[in-house]
């Protein structure tokens, strides 16, 4: 039932907005600022897993970037086209100064082509938002380094680290089995072909990202916390909510280690939380910014 990937994207805006960690923006918008005030030409940012284009609506309503600067030239990366067209339908109304590209393909693609075309295609600053842990990170990383200019910026968040929490318990050992297990559907993913996934893609930036050409200058968690506020979640919470259970039904449903039928009963159980407002969700992420070298 619950599997309107783009409603799941608008529901996130909210979850988001509260995870994303405040130092960490702090310290990209001062060198945002700073960046757009030595140039004499537009900003080019390039965002990857960009969806639905909720991060360029936060980046305006949190004022990123400076209005009087040469401008922005902004590129929307997403493999999947029907999300970018839901990024356009959404992102009609814009300042005259940021121009909007969209750019329907995937990281190894696109990243290709950049290398083709040179330096002058590479980028600003490199933003991506829940997306580096569905990605093999000894061979993505390398690849996005090609795509920023030396001395750029990066902006890496939600990073998934190895904490799935789900409020009430049903059984402790049972919810405990059934986080191992999705963590190790994390690890073991395949897309096309390749490894595509690390559930403590958090902890492992901390390494893999100076080792690959990003400087870190600061990062800090951005755990999603979903919660009730007198028996109802915020905007359409809930259904985020569902999208997350589901989501986990579907990757567990032949787990070998849970046994089928107590699985049903507890997804069952966690979609009835849900809808009477006593779900709490956490998982804990980890925010990032830099500059390359």
């Amino acid at each position: 039932m619950y599997n309107d990937f783009t409603r799941y994207l608008t529901a996130k805006r909210t979850v988001d907005d509260r995870a994303l960690n405040r130092p960490v923006w702090e310290r990209l918008a001062e060198a945002v600022r700073a960046r757009q005030a030595g140039m004499s030409r537009p900003l080019r940012v390039l965002e990857i897993g960009a969806g639905i284009g909720t991060m360029v609506e936060r980046l305006l309503a949190w004022r990123l970037f400076d209005a009087d600067a040469p401008g922005v030239h902004y590129t929307l990366l997403d493999a999947d086209p029907a999300l970018l067209a839901a990024a356009q339908d959404r992102l009609t109304q814009l300042p005259s100064w940021l121009k909007l590209e969209i750019a329907p393909a995937n990281v190894l693609e696109y990243a290709t082509r950049v290398t083709a075309a040179g330096a002058a295609q590479q980028c600003d600053l490199l933003i991506a938002n829940a997306v580096l842990d569905l990605l093999d990170l000894p061979t993505a990383l390398p690849q996005l380094r090609g795509l920023v200019t030396d001395k750029g910026l990066f902006y890496f968040t939600i990073n998934f680290d190895g904490a799935t929490l789900l409020e009430p318990t049903i059984d402790p050992a049972f919810d405990d089995a059934v986080e191992a297990a999705y963590h190790r559907t994390m690890d073991a993913r395949i897309t096309d072909g390749r490894p595509s996934g690390d559930s403590r893609t958090g902890r492992h930036l901390f390494t893999r990202l100076p080792a690959t050409g990003f400087d870190i200058r600061a990062a800090g968690s951005s755990d999603w916390v979903v919660h009730p506020i007198e028996g109802r979640y915020p905007a359409d919470e809930a259904y985020f909510l569902h999208f997350i259970v589901a989501t986990m039904e579907r990757a567990l449903r032949h787990a070998p280690t849970l046994a089928p039928a107590r699985f049903a009963a507890w997804i069952a159980t966690r979609h009835a939380q849900i809808n009477d407002g006593e779900l709490t969700y956490i998982a804990h992420q980890i925010d990032f910014f830099g500059v390359t070298h």
